[in-house]
């Protein structure tokens, strides 16, 4: 304890307990919890312990490429000969005990060992947002779903080659899901498959995607239970057009944003030749 103004005696943050100790990190990111908070004193190094503060898992917010200030601390404190996005993800996954609700990948590093690992470990993941994946790869995801029995959000960068199967898993194993996020070609069989299989969606992103009027109208039709619709800066249809927006009107949000028919590159000016544009 410590005087203050008026000879009032306030407590120092060491000496708060550790349950709120735990309520306030468990709002910081990974960098804080693996890099600062461990190392001020023993009573916050109990607290940052607590599988509470791992919940949320999000590797995307750190920059993870060798020469960056986040792997290189990482590896000096924790005497370690090399960083590695695997030892991160065990060493984040261990301290949080099965607890873990929330899990972002970054885009790139990532491995399936890494995946099944967190399949495997992370049971009650929510939320997962997947990284970018070879082909190859991509066959594995249908049976990670598998273990994630309570999750309700998935973010994908890319649409997966094996979307329908990967949709399928979904609709056996995720009894609560509700939320996709996917970009990429959505043709009239995966449009299909959303509908076949998640008929009950309650927010669909698909944003920055190829899709077609006729695609999104399936959409539309075929998931009574849409809340949150984000078909923003899409091809395929026009931002604000009547039939779309008529069959979208009980959706409490709709946004399509920078959506246009087909591709146009920005017109520029050149001195020289004018003005220059074209369509695909």
């Amino acid at each position: 304890m410590e005087g203050g103004r008026g000879g009032r005696r306030r407590r120092r943050w060491e000496a708060m307990e550790v349950d709120c100790l735990v309520n306030v990190f468990a709002r910081l990111g990974l960098d804080d919890l693996t890099l600062s908070v461990p190392f001020v004193c023993k009573s916050w190094l109990a607290a940052a312990l607590d599988p509470l503060c791992w919940k949320k898992l999000d590797f995307r917010r750190l920059e993870l490429l060798p020469w960056s200030h986040f792997p290189k601390s990482f590896t000096l404190h924790y005497s370690l000969p090399f960083f590695s996005f695997t030892y991160l993800l065990r060493f984040a996954v261990c301290r949080s005990c099965d607890s873990a609700t929330e899990l972002r990948f970054p885009l790139k590093t990532t491995s399936v060992e890494d995946l099944i690992f967190a399949s495997n470990k992370c049971p009650n993941l929510k939320s997962v947002a997947l990284p970018v994946l070879s082909p190859d790869e991509e066959e594995q995801i249908p049976n990670l779903i598998r273990s994630w029995k309570n999750l309700e959000r998935l973010q994908m960068e890319i649409k997966p080659s094996n979307f329908s199967e990967l949709l399928k898993s979904i609709s056996r194993h995720c009894r609560r899901f509700s939320e996709l996020r996917v970009s990429g070609s959505i043709r009239e069989e995966d449009a299909m498959a959303i509908v076949g299989f998640l008929p009950r969606l309650k927010k669909v992103d698909l944003s920055r995607s190829y899709l077609p009027k006729a695609e999104l109208m399936i959409i539309l039709n075929g998931c009574r239970k849409l809340g949150e619709v984000i078909v923003e800066n899409c091809v395929g249809f026009h931002g604000g057009d009547g039939e779309i927006l008529a069959m979208a009107s009980e959706i409490k949000e709709f946004r399509d944003k920078g959506s246009k028919l087909c591709y146009v590159h920005e017109l520029h000016r050149d001195d020289s030749l004018g003005f220059h544009g074209y369509a695909l």
